[in-house]
């Protein structure tokens, strides 16, 4: 039996400063069924100490440094709520967006649900480009070409995570591109306009995507397990070979103007070989 109705899941690393925001923006929600776990990847800074002394209601885990994707999975394994979210720890939501979300969700009778949200840029709001536009329903081939869910913004059901798995923890980047992609082969996603997210980008240097360059890469290795280990229908099939040349080429331009040997990035996933893999080196 579930406990509540809403697990929130916010995953940080060494940013004690910065995660207590987020933490507040869960506080203030108006509706109050729901539980706050707090995921400590590995922070040197103080963050766990902190946060179990100041907020003694909140479950705060602590795990070496794995990465986001077992962050993220740890916290779903922890879940005891009817519905799981997640909010990056440099994100804030809108005080209503548990309210909100959860009663156009039920309304919808969908399992996957995610919003719209503001962006803002080292202070600034920035406004998000065509690319970037939003859509409901049958979106899987909206996701081929990039993220556009936030994760920030998402409310899924459970038994998602137990048919299409949790984040892969191979991936050091672009893990959610990956799972929204499982997730929008098997299932109708509901998109909701209202804007529940402040997105903020900036505010630290702790940003993956500042961490790797060539992020096709990532996306090339979750579209090549798309193929081979995800049922697809035929055109589903086709439009995820379409994008995976279109993005086999792109990153290999982009190596050779680097002097970098494609094949030897594309090979390898979070350190590890990968047979989910399109180049020969």
């Amino acid at each position: 039996m579930k406990n509540c109705k809403v697990s929130v899941i916010i995953c940080t690393y060494n940013r004690k400063s910065i995660v207590e925001e987020a933490i507040q923006s869960v506080l203030q929600q108006t509706y109050l069924d729901y539980e706050l776990i707090v995921i400590d990847d590995g922070s040197t800074d103080g963050t766990t100490e902190y946060l179990q002394r100041t907020y003694p209601s909140i479950k705060v885990v602590f795990q070496e440094n794995k990465g986001i994707s077992a962050a993220r999975n740890l916290g779903i394994r922890l879940a005891q709520g009817e519905w799981i979210c997640f909010l990056d720890s440099d994100d804030l939501w809108t005080p209503k967006k548990l309210e909100e979300q959860l009663a156009k969700t039920d309304q919808q009778k969908t399992k996957i649900s995610y919003t719209n949200e503001i962006w803002y840029r080292s202070g600034k709001r920035v406004n998000p480009s065509k690319k970037h536009q939003k859509y409901s329903g049958d979106i899987f081939k909206y996701c081929l070409p990039l993220c556009i869910i936030s994760a920030s913004s998402v409310m899924i059901h459970p038994s998602v995570f137990d048919k299409v798995g949790g984040f892969d923890e191979d991936l050091p980047a672009c893990e959610d591109y990956d799972l929204w992609l499982r997730m929008a082969s098997q299932y109708a996603i509901s998109y909701f306009p209202d804007v529940f997210i402040l997105k903020r980008n900036g505010v630290d240097q702790n940003h993956l995507s500042q961490t790797y360059w060539g992020m096709d890469r990532f996306r090339l290795y979750a579209l090549g397990k798309l193929l081979t280990t995800t049922p697809l229908s035929p055109l589903q099939i086709q439009l995820t070979q379409e994008e995976l040349q279109k993005k086999k080429g792109i990153f290999e331009n982009g190596a050779k103007k680097r002097g970098k040997n494609p094949g030897h990035y594309a090979l390898r996933s979070g350190g590890k070989e990968s047979k989910h893999t399109f180049f020969s080196g």
